[in-house]
């Protein structure tokens, strides 16, 4: 997930993201996707806070300024995207607080079939401190691509009423102690027998709620023995933002489960990090051969525990995170990898400093197959092909926002969820980061797009 404080990320990758040489990011076989369908949630779209959930909750965005004190007055506080240069942030055009819950930020989505999806919110408008007025929630919606629309059919609020969460949360005192952005950061989501299970970034967790967003209890991030933990874990507290560089912690902040698959058979959950882990001997990101990496991990669903099983994911350029992940089949599944620091198509204008275009638009936004049974010696899986998000065939025209040209381009900072809907095509979609991200047009603030795409090339690529 993206946030308004990205600032020192964009800050902390830049260098090192246009040092990267040309064999580093395009190394792997390129293969066409083709555009399938389209639709969108606008960026305004909002719910109503569930009536019990008390008078906090009717607006949100209250603690976003600066200094993260309260800010009562209705869209008084503008929307800015610092990815281009730093020294020039875009108004996106949207503002905070607004009334009611914003719809804003998928970061995760399950199909349902026939159209209908399970798409998850993420967790509000970065970080714990500034999303104590946002209600974690997840939808069920319908998509109609011929039209463009999607149907919000219902919202899902989470609530843990039971205290099956072991640590204290912003509602503790509250009947149906509804979770916030304060509590989880929810970046990915599936559908395990009868209960939805989410991965969260702030432990890393993975949170196991009913259908109906009440919380059974979660599963900690322990492997092997081995304890990874964010600075956001329950058992660390709130670690300030800028902690001393002498503080360790396995998983970097807003670096936990953004990906997260499930098995076809259904017996196995693979929770996988979004950035690379901190190597305390090195005293650095997890790396091999100049290229960091990340690892996936392996959850037995009967057992609700992880096993020794892990896998590596090599990125191909520091800077880039894993977004996504799903599996094909037993072997071979799809990751979302991308940079964290561009967005945007046109009007493109690279490198200059101005806010009338897009300065870093859109770069490295790709998904690869991988196949996890071809491992080489080091653990590593095989990166089989990709498709580039911002090359998709459009012979149809079925752009429903953005031009509707024979290259469609998703031009957003954060592809962050796909889903597989049948054997060739998935739909993708991305976090708006309301109203932080502006990547579709200049000074207006990006919709949340559903994007059906046939991607039989790659499925079929060896």
């Amino acid at each position: 997930m993206n946030r308004p404080t990205h600032l020192r990320r964009v800050l902390a990758t830049i260098a090192v993201m246009l040092a990267a040489s040309p064999q580093h990011l395009f190394a792997q076989t390129e293969v066409q996707a083709v555009l399938a369908g389209h639709a969108f949630v606008p960026a305004s779209t909002t719910v109503a806070a569930p009536a019990d959930a008390g008078p906090l909750f009717s607006t949100a965005g209250k603690f976003t300024a600066g200094n993260r004190q309260r800010t009562q007055a209705l869209n008084s506080l503008p929307g800015v995207t610092f990815v281009g240069d730093p020294k020039f942030p875009r108004l996106s055009g949207g503002t905070l607080p607004i009334t009611g819950q914003s719809v804003q930020g998928f970061s995760g989505i399950v199909s349902l079939g026939q159209n209908r999806f399970l798409l998850l919110t993420d967790n509000g408008f970065g970080n714990k401190i500034n999303s104590h007025d946002a209600l974690l929630m997840v939808h069920t919606a319908k998509a109609d691509w011929a039209s463009g629309k999607v149907e919000l059919e219902r919202t899902t609020f989470l609530h843990d009423p039971d205290r099956s969460l072991p640590f204290v949360i912003a509602n503790e005192n509250t009947k149906d102690r509804y979770l916030t952005g304060a509590d989880f950061d929810p970046e990915s989501i599936q559908v395990v027998g009868d209960e939805w299970w989410i991965g969260d970034e702030f432990g890393p967790y993975v949170l196991r709620t009913t259908p109906q967003g009440k919380v059974l209890g979660f599963i900690d991030t322990v492997a092997a023995g081995k304890a990874y933990r964010s600075p956001d874990h329950y058992l660390n507290g709130r670690i300030a933002a800028n902690y001393p560089a002498e503080a360790v912690f396995e998983a970097r902040r807003s670096g936990g489960f953004e990906p997260m698959a499930k098995s076809v058979d259904g017996k196995s959950v693979y929770p996988m990090f979004e950035w690379p882990l901190w190597d305390a001997q090195t005293k650095a990101p997890e790396s091999h051969g100049g290229k960091p990496y990340t690892r996936i991990l392996h959850i037995d669903v009967a057992s609700r525990s992880y096993t020794e099983r892990q896998w590596k994911y090599k990125f191909e350029a520091a800077g880039n995170v894993a977004a996504d992940f799903q599996m094909i089949d037993a072997n071979t599944g799809l990751v979302i990898e991308r940079d964290d620091m561009t967005e945007g198509a046109a009007p493109a204008c690279p490198d200059a400093p101005r806010t009338d275009c897009f300065t870093r638009p859109a770069r490295f936004k790709r998904i690869y197959k991988i196949d996890m049974a071809q491992t080489d010696a080091d653990g590593f899986v095989k990166k089989v092909a990709f498709i580039d998000l911002t090359k998709i065939s459009n012979p149809n025209r079925l752009a429903k926002v953005g031009p509707n040209e024979a290259n469609f381009v998703l031009p957003h900072l954060g592809p962050e969820g796909l889903t597989l809907v049948d054997d060739q095509h998935i739909v993708v979609v991305n976090d708006n980061n309301f109203p932080y991200s502006s990547g579709r047009t200049i000074g207006r603030p990006d919709d949340n797009e559903l994007t059906l795409i046939n991607i039989k090339a790659l499925i079929d690529a060896k």
